[in-house]
């Protein structure tokens, strides 16, 4: 039973004997290390980037056409007029107690303003307004009549020139949605020493300016 053992691993070994030299006679074993090295992937190398250029240009800034249709503004300075000092008193008045004036007396001022409003003529559109003390004192708030401000003055706010009967002139501030004064008209108060009782010819001689007449009220 050993001999046949014997004789097939002999046979076996020479077969592969003869298949060793066969590949050798036709160098598959060189081809095949070659293909197993070109098989195997190769780590790729890490691609540079490159830098990305900006390029600046000078460009147009586009405007709207509504903008556009519009005339580049202009600054420029302008002189503005200061009005003139508040602090001169009257030698003829006492201002240092101011009390309410009599019904009198206030009747009588606002007749005489009555009297000069109706020599101005209709050219101009005018109103006569009587002095309280909160028009003259306090916070210096000037209503004006609600049917003159409806149907001549703005429906907003505005400056409003008061010129006075010797031609100066006080910028005011109107409130549209108050109808009355208020910036500007405590100057012209007491640049002018208006008190309880006095009575104002308001003439519009221009849309935003006032001509003002002053009735003094008659101390008691």
């Amino acid at each position: 039973m050993a001999k046949p053992k014997t004789s097939y691993e002999e046979t076996r070994k020479q077969r592969m004997e003869e298949n060793r030299k066969r590949m050798e006679a036709l160098n598959l074993p060189k081809l095949a290390q070659a293909f197993r090295t070109s098989s195997s992937p190769k780590p790729s190398p890490m691609k540079r980037q490159k830098p990305r250029k900006v390029e600046k240009q000078i460009v147009e800034v586009r405007r709207s056409a509504r903008v556009a249709r519009q005339p580049t503004p202009v600054y420029r300075e302008v002189e503005v007029k200061i009005p003139r000092s508040y602090g001169r008193i009257s030698k003829h008045r006492d201002l240092s107690n101011r009390v309410y004036a009599s019904e009198y007396a206030r009747a009588e001022a606002t007749e005489k303003a009555e009297e000069l409003e109706s020599g101005l003529g209709s050219d101009y559109p005018t109103f006569v307004k009587p002095m309280l003390q909160s028009h003259v004192t306090g916070g210096f708030w000037l209503g004006l009549p609600l049917p003159f401000c409806r149907k001549y003055l703005p429906k907003r706010d505005a400056a409003v020139m008061l010129v006075d009967e010797e031609g100066e002139e006080y910028p005011t501030v109107y409130l549209g949605n108050k109808n009355g004064l208020s910036g500007g008209w405590r100057g012209f108060s007491i640049a002018h020493e208006l008190v309880d009782g006095d009575a104002l010819v308001f003439q519009l001689i221009r849309p935003t300016t006032f001509k003002v007449y002053i009735i003094r009220v008659e101390s008691s």
